[in-house]
């Protein structure tokens, strides 16, 4: 009878996860070159081949396929068991994501964050930056990724953001009235920067539509009834940048940050993972992006 290494079939099913053996040795903090060897080891005890490996992909052969199921119940037990005779209660980890800040590369930080750790419990807490800001300073989350907010220093610069005034093909703006605005909260960060924008160009404006959250307010501009800033990477779609068409000023670049007071050691492999795939996603060309949105929510879904 075949006895498994629970690391060996912990390496497969991270590798299945990411579809990356760098990601995955990046994931398990160790080498490429380690997760090969552990690999093969798990691949020669089973008699099966798991993984097809080429220069542009890393997927699952068929074998590997029918094996990954059963290989993440192995694992579950496995934690299950550890901790129902650990004295250490179960890790919980709550991290807030801005609105304006999260966007495609929300799912891939999940389940990278579950690959690294799958008993880890992740609260994900969505509000404006002011907002997880002010609930950082007040210990209610362990870490938090936000637009820089006025001078604070602190933290740990992820990437840098670009905005654009954004609204449908269809949106008009005469000349001489106030120029429609939607927002999420009179205290959004991003509101204040388009505000002191028009300001300084003496563009006057009026808030056509406030709304709960950036998701309302992404549904009204996408709906015509105003316009409003995004990240270039997070307009809604169907929208057009207008600020050429519009007359409207440019507006500065933003700084995402990573903000946590966590030391041990357990909480900094999260961090580093967290910084890891966020850089990562922020670097990626776009085409690859749109194919491992797709892969993570094909194994968050099976």
């Amino acid at each position: 009878m075949t006895t498994l290494d629970v690391d060996t079939v912990k390496t497969f099913v991270t590798i299945a996860d990411l579809k990356s053996f760098t990601r995955a040795a990046e994931t398990l903090g160790t080498t490429q070159g380690a997760i090969s060897v552990k690999l093969k080891r798990l691949e020669s005890q089973l008699g099966h081949r798991l993984i097809e490996r080429t220069p542009r992909r890393v997927r699952l052969s068929a074998e590997g396929a029918a094996f990954l199921a059963p290989a993440q119940e192995l694992l579950g037990a496995h934690d299950r068991a550890v901790a129902a005779l650990s004295p250490v209660r179960p890790r919980r980890f709550s991290l807030g994501i801005a609105t304006h800040v999260g966007g495609a590369e929300v799912p891939i930080l999940l389940a990278r964050l579950h690959a690294h750790d799958p008993a880890l419990t992740i609260e994900v807490r969505l509000e404006d930056s002011r907002d997880l800001l002010d609930a950082f300073d007040r210990g209610e989350i362990d870490a938090a990724i936000i637009r820089r907010e006025d001078d604070r220093r602190d933290g740990e610069m992820l990437a840098t953001d670009h905005y654009g005034w954004f609204a449908t093909p269809d949106f008009v703006h005469r000349a001489g009235e106030p120029l429609r605005l939607a927002a999420s909260s009179p205290s959004c960060g991003v509101l204040n920067i388009a505000t002191r924008a028009l300001a300084a160009a003496s563009i006057p404006w009026t808030e056509t539509f406030l709304g709960c959250g950036s998701f309302a307010v992404a549904d009204a501009v996408a709906a015509g009834l105003a316009t409003s800033v995004f990240s270039r990477r997070l307009a809604p779609a169907g929208t057009i940048e207008v600020s050429g068409r519009l007359g409207l000023p440019a507006l500065p670049p933003s700084e995402i940050m990573l903000l946590s007071a966590l030391s041990d050691a357990k909480s900094r492999a999260v961090l580093k993972t967290i910084v890891g795939a966020f850089r990562e996603h922020h670097r990626m060309p776009a085409n690859r992006a749109a194919e491992e949105i797709h892969t993570v929510t094909e194994v968050v879904g099976s």
